[in-house]
């Protein structure tokens, strides 16, 4: 009885003593890994978490980066210069003795000039300090678009304008790319290093190289398109003409970015069974109904992580612009994000730059809630 009485005791001890070392190892294991994210977890709480709530703070506030003046709470009038857009109508000029319209030399309708309306003029005080941004003619009418921020208004419509053609061509060209590569050939890999070559290049290196090929007066597509038209061809200045500034980035861009889509593409892929385009082909279906009714459905999920990233990395356009262009010519290539760093660094308005990375940062959420919903699945 004495002896059973005694092991009972030392089992329990020998539990406690398990799971004393137990809970010790847990600890220190737990330890370690704070300590192992301790570093990354600062660096992101500094120069992002903090920075990302006190740009909250700042766009309602008329903070300067250097200013002896004390910092004011301004409300909402970073964001209503921001978002203030009306369309103002100019009829054209009458000649008050024949009434008839007054015409330029060139033939072409004589408007008064916008500024007339928004310079202190007492009948249309709500366009007191606008900006022209655009306008167009109808009929004898010009219609002119007035903005608080015209620089970003063009901002605006020209990262819509990148995205609108960057999406569909990036994505459409990457997954042609990996159809071509999915192919089981001898040196197929070659290939697809080859198109993933430029991803792996700092797009820094990328776009002074392309600023180089696009140069206008001994860039090497100016030379290579004189050579194939025997001369007949003009050079043209790529990054110095309003119509070519932007879809000259864009080619650059697709060209940097389609190999790494197309390996995302690639591994969709290759996630499809090979038995159901086996049971295709037993069905007599074509190499168009296999890609429609089997490669496609399979590439869903694929489909839409591509269509994400595309988007995201299109509004984020900044190094290509700040490298090749600086936002010219005539504000043609300027984006949101190239405005917040020139508003917030280069003119020290940390304000008004806090204002802009604002509302980019909810464009952005609701255009990628607005995608979560388009592709969400409908079982």
């Amino acid at each position: 009885m004495s002896t059973s009485g005694s092991v009972q005791p030392t089992a329990v001890s020998a539990r406690k003593t398990t799971t004393q070392k137990f809970n010790l190892m847990r600890r220190q294991e737990a330890r370690a890994g704070w300590a192992m994210i301790a570093p990354a977890a600062f660096l992101m709480l500094g120069f992002l978490i903090i920075p990302f709530f006190m740009a909250f703070g700042f766009a309602f506030t008329n903070q300067r980066l250097i200013s002896p003046n004390p910092t004011e709470f301004v409300g909402m009038r970073n964001f209503e210069r921001l978002l203030t857009v009306k369309v103002l109508p100019i009829e054209a000029e009458v000649d008050p003795d024949t009434g008839a319209t007054v015409r330029d030399e060139a033939g072409n309708l004589v408007f008064p000039r916008s500024r007339n309306f928004t310079r202190d003029n007492p009948d249309y005080p709500e366009l007191n300090g606008l900006q022209e941004s655009f306008s167009w003619v109808r009929g004898t009418t010009q219609y002119t678009v007035l903005a608080g921020d015209a620089v970003f208004l063009r901002s605006l419509i020209n990262i819509f304008y990148f995205a609108l053609v960057i999406v569909p061509v990036q994505g459409g060209l990457g997954l042609v790319l990996a159809l071509l590569v999915n192919q089981k050939l001898r040196g197929i890999n070659i290939f697809r290093t080859i198109y993933f070559i430029p991803v792996v290049i700092s797009m820094v290196i990328v776009s002074i190289l392309w600023r180089f090929i696009y140069d206008g007066n001994n860039g090497l597509l100016n030379s290579l398109l004189s050579l194939f038209t025997m001369g007949a061809f003009q050079p043209i200045d790529w990054l110095g003409e309003v119509n070519t500034a932007m879809p000259a980035i864009m080619m650059m861009s697709i060209w940097q970015a389609v190999g790494f889509h197309m390996v995302i593409w690639l591994a969709g892929l290759q996630t499809i069974p090979g038995v159901l385009y086996e049971a295709a082909d037993v069905a007599g279906a074509n190499a168009w109904q296999k890609f429609r009714y089997v490669t496609w459905p399979g590439l869903r999920n694929t489909a839409v992580f591509v269509l994400i990233t595309i988007t995201m990395a299109a509004f984020s356009l900044f190094t290509q612009v700040d490298i090749m262009t600086r936002g010219g010519p005539l504000d043609a290539t300027t984006t949101i994000i190239h405005q917040a760093v020139q508003r917030g660094y280069q003119k020290q308005d940390i304000a008004y730059g806090s204002a802009i990375s604002v509302f980019f940062f909810m464009m952005v959420l609701t255009i990628a809630l607005i995608q979560r919903y388009l592709t969400r699945d409908r079982d």
